[in-house]
Parts: structure tokens; C-alpha cells; sequence
């Protein structure tokens, strides 16, 4: 399966630079709109046969524009949902950003034990994200069965989530590289592989030219939220 991993489109908690993780999150910026349509539009030549999202109401907006012109219903997975801040949610401050990004940084080295204060592992994460990319797989497959091509899905995400599964899965990557590069609203990672063969990195596809990222915390820190 060919699959395209995308940020959701900016929210007032990017803006805000806020640890937002929890349910349901907050909505899309009137900027974020317009990054969810271009994020469509750069994506328009691409035969998805699976629109994917977490269950947080900024990935709903940003995947219902890549579905609507495609007259697909979006497959909503809890797993997609991004990494918990638990007792950090909705904090800005620069101590809880830190210690957000330290838990994210030992996953990515390979500590899966450490757990984010008030929250899971990193063993519990890449149980609940790899769930949902096989959902995604399972139901790409079922949509293309008997064409004879390849799968390709799109699944709307969350920054750090999306970075800390390919870091550690994708077998090409360079854990520390993919976990700390900046990820900014509607940018995509693009992976291709299976969980029985495994997962290789096949690019990164940012923001086109118009598009203006949302604000961010330094890069370190993953853009999560």
C-alpha cells in the first residue's frame, strides 16, 4: 500500500502553541480551511480508494476535504488520534513542551517504556497507530479488489503520531532525523510497504507555495498537536 500520511490543517491551538491532544479538539482556523483545500487540490491526481482520519474534529475537517470531491465517506480511526499529553494537555508553557518532546525523543531512540506523565508508553501508541494503519490497508484492499493495482490510502493525522510511527517503522528512516523534522499543517509523509513486509519512507510532500504554515513550536518539539 501506497500511503500518504497527512498533518491536519491549522487550529488557534497551533497558533497558541497549546499541547492539544484530547477529544474533540479544537476546529480548523479560517486558514486552515484553505490549507485543507489546497491539501485536496495537491492531491487531486492520487487514486485513493481510502480516506482515512482520526476521530479529532481538526483531522475530520481537513480529511472531509479530500473526500468530498471524491464522494468518499471518511473512515474514522481512533488509533490515528495523536499522541496524549495527558497531564501536559492544553499547556503551553516551554517546561511542558519540553518534557512532551523528551518523551517523543526516547521513543524514537528506541526507550518505548517511558510513558508521557499521565499517559501510555510508546509501546501503547504504536499498538493503537499500527491497528489503525491496517484498518486503512484492510479497507484499501477491499476497495481495489480485482483491479490489479496497487492500494493507495490517505490518512489525516496529527504531528507528532505521524512522526514518531515512521521513525520507528519505516526501515529506510533515520529515527532521529524523521522525529524531529518539522511537520507543518497539510504537510505528507508518503510511505509504501505492508506490516508483513514492512514500511519504507518514500518522501515528504510540504506545503505548496501559497500555502502559509501555521505557527509552530521549534522543531524539536515535533509539531505535535
Amino acid at each position: 500500500m501506497r500511503l500518504y500520511l497527512a498533518r491536519h490543517a491549522q487550529t488557534l491551538s497551533n497558533v497558541g502553541r497549546a499541547l492539544d491532544t484530547a477529544y474533540p479538539g479544537a476546529t480548523l482556523t479560517d486558514l486552515g480551511q484553505e490549507q485543507a483545500a489546497r491539501l485536496a487540490a495537491r492531491l487531486a491526481g492520487e487514486p485513493l480508494a481510502v480516506i482515512a482520519a482520526s476521530p479529532l474534529l481538526r483531522a475530520q475537517q481537513t480529511a472531509a476535504a479530500l473526500a468530498t470531491d471524491r464522494r468518499l465517506s471518511v473512515l474514522t480511526l481512533d488509533g490515528l488520534r495523536e499522541v496524549g499529553a495527558g497531564d501536559l494537555e492544553m499547556q503551553s508553557s516551554a517546561e511542558a513542551i519540553r518534557c512532551y518532546v523528551t518523551v517523543l525523543e526516547a521513543w524514537a531512540d528506541g526507550d518505548l517504556d517511558m510513558t508521557m506523565p499521565g499517559e501510555t508508553s510508546g509501546h501503547d501508541f504504536l499498538r493503537r497507530f499500527d491497528e489503525a494503519v491496517q484498518a486503512i490497508a484492510d479497507a484499501a484492499a477491499a476497495a481495489g479488489k480485482g483491479d490489479g493495482q496497487a492500494a493507495v490510502a490517505a490518512a489525516v493525522s496529527h504531528g507528532a503520531a505521524i512522526r514518531i510511527w515512521a521513525a520507528i517503522r519505516c526501515r529506510n528512516a533515520n529515527p532521529a532525523e524523521v522525529s524531529r523534522r518539522r511537520l507543518a499543517n497539510t504537510d505528507v509523509l508518503v510511505v509504501e510497504g505492508s506490516a508483513r513486509s514492512g514500511w519504507l519512507l518514500d518522501g515528504w510532500l510540504e506545503q505548496d507555495p501559497d500555502g502559509v504554515p501555521a505557527e509552530a513550536m521549534p522543531d524539536a518539539a515535533g509539531e505535535a498537536r
